[in-house]
């Protein structure tokens, strides 16, 4: 969905470099439809390889704890002596005024639209709400996106999260600092009506609402309580360095457990539950080498520390900061990007890279060799060894290295 919608931007941005162009025709069921298809073929491949597998039964249906190592499904008892819990997460509604009373949309149900909203609110401004921000306004939907943090993408960088609302800016209303307090069906429309901080009430009228608010686990529709498995404040399962839960022999990992709720992320953790609980292997996961992207325009990639929690961690004066905009190599000021940029936190004394973001074209290719080097021995010295190809857009990540000076 989000390469086609990318295509489109490149093609409205062409004008800058002289050439003329426009967007004809959007065939948005098409995009749909080939996106639905890709999935469904994927979804029928695991569950066929599922049915299928040797020594293994394979019950399709909702279950739910009923004691010690047990479960129920569809009236039938399950007991297994270790129990491995990989049922993820679902969208989190919150309390809005009205919003039972209209047909929201959200991650999983704006996937089966086969006609294009003609104008949407998009309530939440993480990652799920850019990526649909980005896509349906591309696609030529109206889209206003109502964000009660005062940033969006609030966990990353404040100057990526100031490029991007400044970008989006461009393409649609964002409302930051923005709570939404209640909808109401106003004919084929819904308006949304919304507090802001330090400004007059605010409400929004469009034919559909998306809710991007955030996630919640799984973990209460299999009542996990019932085996022993505690779960946190928000509702994620607690386990251990090494995944397991509170009931011995119970494991739990992926969105479940709320940590690092990437896909990425989830099939790393399972290899590890994999051998710590078949093998006795004992092997931890570094969470801060976990890198992940948003797919928003710009694209945004982020692996480590960011530079406000490497102070709280270690201290402003241990560490360094630099930046390198796209347009400091060939390749950049070729693609005239002069807003994208990249950013290195390191360790003063040490040359560890404790973090590294980009907002730009190609981030979430160009993040790999510095999540590669701190997967590895962590330090910016081995990224300096490696030649880089010029003019490549590769060469900026290495310029921001360059440019270290102490934090503001």
């Amino acid at each position: 969905m989000v390469y086609p919608a990318d295509r489109i931007v490149e093609i409205r941005e062409a004008k800058k470099f002289g050439i003329t162009a426009e967007v004809g025709k959007i065939d948005f069921a098409a995009i749909m439809d080939r996106m639905r298809g890709i999935v469904k073929h994927s979804h029928d491949h695991i569950k066929e390889s599922l049915e299928h597998a040797e020594e293994m039964d394979f019950y399709f249906g909702e279950g739910r704890f009923t004691g010690d190592h047990t479960l129920d499904i569809k009236g039938t008892d399950i007991r297994g002596k270790s129990i491995f819990i990989a049922t993820g997460a679902r969208p989190y509604v919150p309390a809005i005024k009205g919003i039972e009373s209209i047909e929201y949309l959200t991650n999983e149900s704006a996937l089966q639209l086969r006609e294009l909203p003609e104008s949407m609110v998009i309530i939440g401004g993480g990652y799920i709400a850019v990526e649909f921000a980005h896509f349906f306004e591309a696609m030529g939907s109206t889209v206003t996106i109502v964000q009660r943090n005062p940033r969006l993408v609030p966990e990353e960088e404040p100057e990526v999260s100031d490029l991007l609302k400044q970008s989006l800016s461009r393409r649609m209303q964002v409302h930051t600092g923005t709570e939404a307090l209640e909808v109401r069906k106003n004919g084929q429309d819904i308006t949304v009506s919304c507090r802001s901080q330090g400004k007059d009430a605010l409400s929004v009228t469009a034919r559909s609402v998306l809710l991007a608010a955030g996630r919640r686990s799984n973990a209460d529709l299999l009542q996990v309580e019932n085996s022993g498995v505690r779960t946190d404040e928000r509702g994620y399962i607690v386990v251990d360095e090494f995944f397991e839960t509170t009931q011995k022999g119970i494991w739990a990992f992926g969105d479940a457990i709320g940590k690092k709720m990437f896909r990425h992320a989830a099939n790393h953790e399972a290899e590890l539950v994999w051998h710590n609980a078949v093998h006795g292997k004992k092997s931890r996961m570094n969470f801060l080498t976990v890198p992940h992207a948003v797919f928003s325009w710009p694209e945004i990639a982020s692996v480590g520390l960011t530079e406000a929690q490497a102070v709280h961690a270690i201290g402003k004066k241990d560490i360094l900061v630099g930046k390198a905009r796209y347009s400091d190599v060939a390749r950049g000021e070729a693609m005239m990007e002069t807003e994208a940029f990249t950013k290195a936190v390191v360790h003063r004394k040490s040359g560890k890279v404790l973090g590294y973001h980009i907002i730009g074209p190609q981030a979430s290719v160009l993040i790999q060799e510095v999540v590669n080097a701190m997967s590895a021995d962590g330090n910016l010295w081995s990224l300096a060894k490696g030649m880089h190809i010029h003019p490549a857009l590769s060469e900026v990540v290495l310029k921001a290295f360059a440019k270290l000076r102490e934090p503001a």
